[in-house]
């Protein structure tokens, strides 16, 4: 399986059983930026509890493992599980978000994309990913977020609406990564 199967698979049970969700992650700073390895999926999904063991049996044990009870405690304390392909050695991280104002606003934002051939697929917007980005570097320091954040601002620049990160950027407390790693981009070294 490939990673473009596994997107397709994943998108397929989330719109049959008709659940919210949307790409994010580094698979999405690769639609709106530049292309680099990843074999993980993000997914952020709006998943009731009722519906987790419906969700966990839509990957066969065969092909897939998931843990009902990972999934369960994913949902119940507003946190991740992962969705496993042996074969492949891809996973799909499902996020359960945090009820907030930004979440809520990334679902709203979040859009429908052409993923590859006949196959559309909930991404996030390409201002969410970015402050994301930034909230995962200022958690780890890890350089590829950054790297990202620049990806996307160099590929996709005319359409970001930078007013829209610069708010969340601030009200998320990221104000000064989010300077720093526009004005890096801005005038690279």
């Amino acid at each position: 399986m490939e990673q473009f199967d596994l997107l397709r698979f994943a998108a397929g049970v989330l719109e049959t059983m008709r659940l919210r969700y949307f790409v994010t992650g580094s698979t999405a700073t690769i639609l709106y930026g530049e292309a680099r390895f990843t074999n993980d999926i993000d997914i952020v999904v709006d998943l009731p509890e009722a519906q987790v063991a419906t969700f966990c049996r839509q990957f066969p044990s065969g092909q897939f493992y998931v843990s009902m009870e990972a999934a369960l405690d994913a949902v119940r304390t507003r946190g991740q599980f992962n969705i496993i392909h042996p074969e492949s050695g891809l996973k799909i991280d499902v996020i359960i978000p945090v009820e907030n104002s930004f979440n809520a606003s990334r679902f709203t934002r979040a859009r429908r994309v052409e993923a590859g051939g006949e196959l559309e697929v909930y991404f996030a917007s390409p201002e969410d990913a970015i402050i994301k980005k930034l909230e995962y570097y200022q958690c780890g320091g890890s350089d590829k977020h950054l790297r990202d954040i620049a990806g996307i601002l160099k590929v996709s620049r005319g359409c970001i609406d930078m007013e829209y990160i610069n708010k969340w950027a601030t009200a998320l407390g990221l104000g000064e990564i989010w300077t720093a790693a526009s004005h890096r981009v801005a005038s690279p070294q």
